[in-house]
């Protein structure tokens, strides 16, 4: 159905008259369904979708570890943030497909085909992948995508250019070994970013390996220097997982409770151990896929635990004292629990498999849980008692809470009397449309509520910073006077028995803070109140942080803020290209030519810095401007020829350089080992298929090509009718321009709010049509419940052995 708000109004005349017909409907064919709505297919667009994409590779690797023929994957993140993913399993098949393409062909550019839905399970008895669609939705949404599959001793490459084949499946070489190589390139036309989080990906990562046990996974970031791998190997299973998450907390019981049974073809494992926190960390899965909204496994488990612990409770009379009895939230507060379920035929809500609908599993884990639970206190009374002791002092909290919640309880929506003193209200009441700013101090707040947009934007300074709620219970928190006033302001209340979504006043809940240790520290605090108080906030996507301009550039009277590296690099171009002009072979050259051939040297020179960890820049460009190709691989002598030369430059330019000539029967062609000296140290690189196939490679080739329209140099740099330099090749011309627009220029990089007037404050970080917001969401909830624990909780040693290992990763320490 056509969405009216989408018609033009030629359009919307034409729907309301009834012309309406058959040559209306549209047939997306093939992939470009999935490139024209990705959200349906990935969630979106931003950052989840990104790494959504990874997993989906990573997820049919496991799949064929599941199914016992892959004991290893391997994946690794490139310096222009392409991944590869590589699995020692059976590779995917290569024969010819009744559709008149190869299998490969079929699984990477079909939807809803693969190995999961012939009869009787097919491929796979247990599979994360539901509809079939991973791969193929990965390469719709890649710039490039090129797989490899090492299978009868041979081995197998395609290519493909956002979803499209770029020539049939080839033989390319020999080989040993078995299994499958995906390496993409995710598509800067499809995605918001680009950057991948190795700390997202690796905990990821982490959980399969946790959840597969003997599985062996890791992950290569090329992207630091020195390159860093992760290993992840677990004999332990999901009891070490347990572990991992209670690391940096203080167990209530030195061993972990761990069962599992099997019966119909499903399994549940559980693994489970309490702390001392106030908090619970209850992680399922479903096939190894990570079922963040729950389900009917996570009811049936909770449903059992409450009874179990509820008939101990009753029979030890270890509760004698409490009046209630014990709620759910009581008995797992301060829970660590892994759920792990192998369901044959799940029940998914939407293609990113978030929420489980099989009814029969709830009635299967709830026996299970309540039968081996209610064995294990009758087995353990020590472990039981402390658990029961644990829960009834949440009991008594929860219930002197009560009063301190009431006084916190936002007055009726006629009753506006209720908002704190110091907090500017907006105008509008519909909380679609409100948003609140929740600034760091009465001076940054004061110059918020001058410059604000008063109908739909409210001010609430905080005076300091408020109580860490990681170290505190619910009664302390709600006595503190800070939180009591965001709770106020907020409308929703507070705690799980009263807080209420609909009621949220505001559904843009802005922390704006100086980007300096104090205004870290600050919002830091407020992230953990609204993670643990309010997780329903981030939910729901209504917690945003402000990102105030990074730098402040001004040259004469005229100042600017540019929001990040990239504005001020095209900032500085465009500003050192005013007024003059630039001439090759005594003819000036258009200046749209210039400016985007003067774009691409910059990023050619970026691209070639980033690489510069593994290969000398200098031998990296004359590989480049020599002509490096997949072509010259297939012939050694041209290969020689081409790196004799490549020897010869770095000899003129007093650079160490080295190479040696291989066979490399995999590809039928050959490749080179160079050697250059960099930091003081050598350090080898190859020169393969695989190297110059890659994306990052493919990037600084369509750079070199569009720079290379700008004609061969010299350049001639002419202002006001004279000649003010001449440079020989394009970077060189950049690097001119930029350099002659910082004469007079100062470039500051901001820091605080106070250094902006009203205006400054409402142009760069509070106007919706030019500021930037960033957005919280939760991508890995067991990786977010244990950093805040980390940096935030009691334990000091867990903290510093954090700091110790994210030192070197520092920048711009602000101390």
């Amino acid at each position: 159905m056509t969405d009216p708000a989408n018609l033009t109004q030629t359009e919307s005349s034409a729907a309301s008259s009834g012309d309406y017909s058959a040559d209306k409907i549209k047939i997306l064919e093939g992939l470009e369904a999935v490139r024209k709505r990705p959200g349906m297919y990935i969630g979106d667009t931003a950052v989840r979708g990104l790494h959504h994409c990874v997993y989906e590779i990573v997820d049919n690797s496991v799949d064929e570890a599941l199914a016992g023929f892959a004991k290893t994957i391997n994946v690794t993140v490139h310096v222009d943030n392409s991944v590869t993913v590589d699995d020692d399993g059976r590779g995917i098949p290569v024969g010819m497909h009744s559709s008149g393409i190869s299998a490969v062909e079929v699984v990477m550019t079909k939807l809803h085909a693969g190995g999961k839905f012939n009869e009787e399970g097919g491929a796979y008895k247990v599979s994360g992948g539901l509809h079939g669609v991973g791969a193929a939705v990965v390469n719709a949404l890649s710039e490039t995508l090129h797989v490899e599959v090492r299978q009868g001793g041979k081995v197998f490459r395609q290519s493909y250019s956002r979803g499209t084949p770029q020539g049939p499946l080839k033989e390319v070489g020999v080989t040993d070994k078995r299994g499958t190589q995906t390496t993409f390139k995710p598509d800067p036309e499809i995605f918001e970013t680009l950057e991948f989080s190795i700390d997202v990906l690796a905990n990821r990562l982490r959980e399969l390996a946790f959840l597969n046990t003997g599985l062996s996974i890791s992950i290569t970031d090329e992207r630091l220097d020195p390159v860093k791998t992760f290993d992840f190997h677990y004999e332990g299973g999901i009891v070490q997982f347990v572990e991992h998450i209670n690391k940096s907390r203080q167990k209530l019981h030195d061993k972990v409770v761990y069962f599992g049974h099997e019966k119909d073809f499903l399994r549940i494992d559980i693994a489970m151990q309490w702390n001392d926190s106030y908090t619970e960390t209850v992680s399922t899965y479903v096939n190894n896929i990570n079922t963040i909204e729950g389900g009917t496994h996570v009811s049936g488990f909770r449903n059992a635990l409450t009874r179990a612990v509820n008939k101990y409770v009753v029979e030890s009379g270890a509760g004698k004292d409490l009046k209630e009895s014990l709620t759910g939230e009581d008995i797992r507060e301060g829970l660590a629990c892994v759920i792990s379920v192998k369901v044959p035929e799940p029940q998914f809500e939407g293609q990113t498999k978030t929420k489980l609908g099989n009814s029969e599993v709830e009635g299967f884990v709830n026996g299970v849980v309540y039968e081996k639970l209610t064995s294990y206190f009758e087995q353990n009374p020590s472990v039981a008692k402390k658990i029961v002791q644990k829960a009834v002092e949440s009991a008594l909290a929860r219930i002197a809470a009560r009063k301190a919640r009431d006084l916190t309880r936002r007055k009726t929506a006629l009753d506006w009397s209720g908002l704190p003193g110091k907090m500017a209200d907006c105008q509008e009441k519909d909380p679609a449309l409100c948003e609140i700013y929740l600034v760091e101090g009465d001076s940054a707040g004061g110059s918020a509520k001058q410059g604000r947009d008063r109908k739909n934007q409210a001010i609430l300074p905080l005076k300091g910073k408020i109580l860490n709620v990681e170290k505190a219970r619910f009664d302390k928190m709600l006595s503190f006077e800070e939180i009591k006033i965001l709770i106020t302001a907020l409308g929703a209340g507070i705690g799980k028995d009263d807080f209420n979504i609909s009621k949220l006043r505001y559904h843009k809940v802005v922390i704006m803070t100086d980007a300096d240790v104090d205004g870290s520290h600050i919002r830091t605090l407020l992230l953990t109140f609204f993670y643990r108080q309010m997780p329903e906030v981030v939910d729901k996507g209504y917690l945003y942080i402000a990102q105030p301009p990074l730098y402040k550039v001004k040259k004469g009277q005229k100042e600017r803020y540019l929001k990040n590296e990239q504005e001020l690099a095209e900032h500085l171009l465009n500003s050192g290209l005013d007024g003059i002009e630039i001439q090759a072979g005594g003819k000036a050259l258009p200046m749209s030519l210039v400016v985007s051939s003067l774009k691409a040297a910059t990023r050619f020179s970026k691209a070639i810095d980033r690489l510069a960890r593994r290969i000398h820049p200098e031998i990296l460009r004359g590989l480049f401007y020599r002509g490096i190709s997949l072509a010259a691989l297939e012939s050694k002598t041209q290969l020689e020829t081409l790196l004799s030369g490549l020897a010869t430059d770095a000899k003129s330019k007093e650079i160490p350089f080295s190479y040696s000539i291989d066979k490399d029967p995999e590809h039928n062609s050959f490749f080179a080992t160079i050697e250059t000296m960099i930091s003081g140290t050598r350090r080898p690189a190859l020169i393969n298929v695989a190297s110059i196939g890659s994306p990052e490679f493919e990037e600084l080739g369509k750079y070199l090509q569009m720079m290379q329209t700008l004609g061969v140099g010299p350049y001639k740099i002419i202002s006001s009718g004279k000649e003010i330099a001449e440079v020989s090749n394009p970077e060189e011309l950049a690097d001119k321009v930029v350099e002659t627009a910082k004469n007079g220029m100062t470039i500051q990089r901001y820091k605080g709010l106070g250094e902006m007037n009203p205006e400054q404050l409402w142009e760069t970080t509070m106007d919706p049509a030019r500021r930037t917001l960033l957005q919280v969401s939760v991508a890995d909830a067991v990786e977010a419940d244990g950093i805040f624990s980390v940096l935030m909780g009691d334990q000091v040693e867990p903290r510093r052995q954090f700091i110790e290992e994210n030192a070197l990763r520092v920048r711009n320490l602000d101390v």
